[in-house]
């Protein structure tokens, strides 16, 4: 890549069940405390036998903390305009800044657990009340369009749902729309809240795990499901030099591919995420050997901790660096999964350090690696990939480099 094409990081926000901003997720990570235990805000029958990573802080004390204001506003909205307005702050963002930006957001079921609350009550079209205000949130664009407008963003505004790999696909087209020319600033992540239908959902396909999730364990059983939000600031080299801003990390490279092996399973053989961390390697002219650190999807499912191990070992044979999976700690939260990660890629590269995959114990008999058990400090890290791989195949690796 050109320099002239490089796509700088010069901001994150995040929330998740460890934190509810970049400071506190990265204590909790140095602390190893993680967000697992019994559902309390959302109200299901499955508040204490699925347990997840939920955030435990209530609709309302969300609407104070993002300041968010007007009706609509749900959950997943609120948990996306608490971390954008972090990283719009982070970055140094003014308001004149953000009607020239563009907004890349991504979730899975949007507002759905509004809509789901309140649906026998939308569909009699003879009762009115404020359950009105929900009845197009389950729309995925809804959240966007809704950030961008408490936020004052009207240049560009885009959904993206790829399953499990939407945020990582969100930055990954804003540095494209940078680097194309269209934008000189791109606010790219996603945002996701715990809703009965995606629980119910993936308990249908029994993935999920009722004990505390172990990726790339033997003994892994499924996943642990969690709720939160994340977005990185892009912007292009000639803003950055004429503004003189420090930037934080370069967004060196990125590749997507779609294995088309199953509707939810990954291919066995790891020949999707093979094909995405080779893309992004390739796009970032950076070889394998140089890799310092893999975030990698990690999700504890039998079916992708054993591909994306596979595709680890076949990408980087005896040499693979040090690895692990940060969902222990926050559970899978699916579209803002890769957005969440980028950030924790980040602070690996800014602090040195990278954190144990928690509840590792016995690898798997078939590939036999061991992702990083004990907190690894004063690490020279320069190069890291974060995977994100989603249902149907779609899987993404974005490559983060120093600056």
């Amino acid at each position: 890549m050109s320099k002239s094409g490089r796509v700088f990081i010069t901001g994150y926000g995040i929330i998740t069940s460890i934190g509810k901003n970049a400071e506190e997720n990265l204590q909790s990570l140095v602390d190893q405390r993680h967000g697992y235990g019994d559902i309390d805000i959302l109200k299901t029958a499955h508040s204490h036998d699925l347990r997840c990573c939920e955030i435990k802080i209530t609709d309302e004390e969300l609407r104070r903390l993002s300041g968010g204001t007007g009706s609509g506003l749900t959950r997943t909205t609120l948990l996306g305009l608490t971390a954008l307005r972090e990283a719009v702050h982070h970055a140094g963002l003014s308001a004149q800044d953000l009607t020239k930006s563009g907004l890349l957001s991504s979730t899975t079921t949007g507002g759905i657990r509004e809509f789901e609350h309140d649906f026998f009550n939308i569909l009699d079209l003879e009762r009115h009340g404020d359950f009105e205000q929900f009845a197009d949130t389950a729309i995925p664009g809804d959240h966007s369009e809704r950030l961008a407008s408490q936020v004052g963003i009207h240049n560009y505004v885009a959904t993206l749902s790829t399953a499990c790999s939407s945020a990582a696909n969100a930055i990954m087209q804003g540095a494209a729309l940078i680097r194309s020319g269209r934008l000189e600033c791109a606010l790219c992540g996603g945002s996701e809240a715990l809703s009965k239908f995606t629980i119910n959902g993936f308990n249908a396909l029994m993935i999920l795990d009722n004990e505390h999730c172990r990726p790339f364990d033997a003994t892994r059983r499924g996943l642990n499901l969690g709720e939160g939000a994340a977005y990185l600031v892009l912007e292009s080299e000639a803003r950055v030099e004429r503004l003189k801003k420090k930037p934080l990390a370069v967004l060196a490279g990125a590749g997507n591919a779609n294995d088309a092996y199953h509707p939810t399973a990954s291919s066995p053989d790891g020949t999707g995420a093979l094909k995405a961390m080779r893309l992004a390697l390739s796009h970032g002219g950076v070889d394998a050997a140089d890799v310092n650190y893999v975030n990698a999807h990690g999700t504890a499912t039998e079916n992708n901790d054993l591909s994306e191990g596979t595709g680890l070992k076949r990408l980087f044979a005896d040499n693979l660096p040090p690895f692990n999976s940060t969902k222990p700690y926050t559970g899978h939260t699916l579209a803002a999964a890769g957005s969440i990660e980028a950030v924790y890629s980040i602070l690996a590269l800014q602090h040195g350090m990278v954190w144990p995959s928690l509840n590792f114990n016995t690898p798997i008999p078939e590939l036999g690696i061991r992702p990083v058990t004990k907190l690894e400090r004063n690490m020279s890290i320069r190069n890291v990939l974060s995977n994100s791989f989603g249902f149907g195949g779609n899987t993404s690796s974005l490559l983060i480099s120093a600056v």
